[in-house]
């Protein structure tokens, strides 16, 4: 089981998008991609037999687990997560307060 896994809404704490939120689409091996964080201009080439038009477009590139951090409703801030066993299931908790991802 991960710490943040896809869908979680996370906060960045480090980089040029230090302090933006945004939702997890995607995690991979040590990266997430992470909607309207770490925007990039791509020039992508057009392809008419698939209706790909040419251009410059705004991709999402992947950002490091480690500058990312899951958010807290309650606190309003970025919380370290840690793992749990309730009722016989392995679940996520915050560490400052306790209560479940």
């Amino acid at each position: 089981m991960r710490k943040i896994i896809s869908g979680d809404d996370v906060i960045v704490v480090a980089g040029k998008d230090k302090g933006r939120r945004g939702t997890v689409r995607q995690v991979l091996e040590d990266k997430a991609i992470v909607d309207g964080v770490n925007v990039a201009k791509k020039h992508q080439k057009g392809n008419p037999n698939s209706g790909v038009t040419g251009g410059i477009i705004d991709k999402e590139m992947p950002i490091d687990l480690s500058n990312i951090m899951v958010f807290d409703p309650k606190t309003g801030k970025g919380g370290r997560v840690g793992f749990k066993e309730v009722d016989g299931k392995k679940v996520r908790v915050f560490k400052s307060n306790g209560e479940t991802v």
